[in-house]
């Protein structure tokens, strides 16, 4: 059998996200991180090594080699955010910001990426591959495995160690039990029942201590237990978290596209006043597609259809801009002509400059008419600003080469 080791206790975190740390919480915390990290990296390398030694080989290892990995992961995330928050602590160099940036780090969700295949396991709470847990959540699974991990493996410690172990199954049960107290009504029974069965063994495993009885046969099945129980609250909050920023986010983009899709509109009837022919697109109307589900199933596909939906509105946005524009870029353009025009005229003499300078102002005013009709013709628009572009073109060149144009 391979030697027992000390048990990784978890430390309370500080403060709460959004909130500045205070200094001396944040180095007792580290201090206390970096013990976890360490001492649950030797508990994790005696029971990768104890899984590898089952009698039978690998086949007897296949169901645990998966809890392995997946402490492995586990642990790696938490010792990546250990290594931010070192960085972000800077040896005790840390501000307002700095410390609020700390709470940051420490309650928000880790965004290590894990293994594809343990990404779908059903006790990891997880989106697209990413840990969706906080750092103390991380730690927590990662004791609730371990101790899992631990029964399974017969790694038993010795009887001296029984008392500490007891009283991490007191602090157990007590973050179970505040667990307990977040879960919604049709869960909150059930966890109830399964706290004061563990309870109630907990309580007998005391009192046979207390009259010198051996409890250690006992310790490792209530650890496992207590474990299961704890992993899957945490699971379940995790995941409930997850599904409430869903809905957030769906009821968010959902007013944002309601907003967006009436500016449309307004646009749209707009153009259709303004230019002929105008774009025949459809804006689409959010409220065909109901109210936002509450289910986290529903909610990904309802995301999905509100990205259609945002998708459709920039295209009609684009067609319904693009023509207003174009209206506006033409009147721009036959100005610049104008003022273009009464410079070249201008510069002329005789009966061919004062013809030249009706054609033009003729031009402009048939133009401008267009443009400046409800709706306006585009295409006849288009015409005469060509018009009014090609023969003051012409006019703007030397006179010798109108000539020879002419005469050839």
């Amino acid at each position: 059998m391979i030697a027992p080791t000390a048990t990784a206790i978890t430390p309370q975190p500080p403060g709460r996200i959004g909130v500045a740390i205070t200094p001396d919480d944040a180095l007792h915390y580290l201090e206390a991180l970096r013990a976890w990290r360490d001492q649950r990296r030797g508990e994790l390398d005696l029971l990768d090594q104890a899984a590898l030694n089952m009698p039978g080989g690998a086949d007897s290892a296949t169901g645990v080699t998966g809890d392995v990995m997946l402490s492995m992961a586990l642990w790696k995330a938490v010792a990546d955010r250990y290594d931010l928050l070192i960085a972000t602590w800077d040896s005790g160099r840390v501000g307002q910001a700095e410390r609020e940036r700390l709470a940051t780090l420490i309650w928000g969700r880790l965004d290590a990426t894990l293994d594809p295949r343990l990404a779908q396991r059903p006790d990891v709470p997880s989106s697209s591959g990413a840990l969706a847990v906080s750092l103390p959540e991380a730690m927590r699974l990662s004791d609730a495995l371990a101790a899992s991990l631990r029964m399974r493996l017969s790694l038993d410690t010795s009887d001296a160690e029984v008392t500490g172990r007891l009283r991490q199954l007191r602090a157990q049960l007590e973050r179970v039990r505040d667990l307990v107290t977040a879960e919604p009504q049709e869960s909150r029974d059930d966890f109830s029942r399964k706290l004061a069965k563990l309870d109630s063994r907990l309580s007998e495993m005391v009192d046979k201590a207390k009259r010198g009885a051996d409890v250690g046969g006992l310790a490792g099945p209530l650890e496992a237990d207590a474990a299961r129980v704890e992993r899957d609250l945490i699971v379940g909050s995790a995941t409930r978290a997850a599904a409430a920023r869903s809905v957030t986010r769906a009821r968010q983009l959902r007013g944002e596209l309601e907003a967006r899709g009436a500016a449309i509109r307004d646009l749209a009837a707009q153009c259709v006043a303004a230019v002929k022919p105008a774009p025949k697109l459809a804006v689409p109307d959010v409220d065909a597609l109901g109210p936002v589900p509450a289910t986290a199933s529903q909610v990904d596909a309802y995301l999905a259809r509100l990205a259609t939906v945002s998708r459709a509105m920039n295209l009609a946005h684009a067609a319904y801009s693009s023509a207003m524009d174009e209206r506006e870029e033409l009147r721009g353009r036959l100005e610049a002509y104008a003022v273009k025009a009464t410079r070249v005229t201008g510069n002329g003499s005789g009966a061919d400059a004062g013809k030249a300078s009706d054609d033009l102002g003729e031009l402009f005013r048939r133009a401008q008419n267009v443009l400046q009709a409800e709706p306006a013709d585009m295409a006849r628009a288009r015409a005469l600003v060509a018009a009014h572009q090609a023969y003051l073109a012409s006019r703007s060149m030397p006179s010798d080469s109108r000539t020879r144009g002419t005469t050839t």
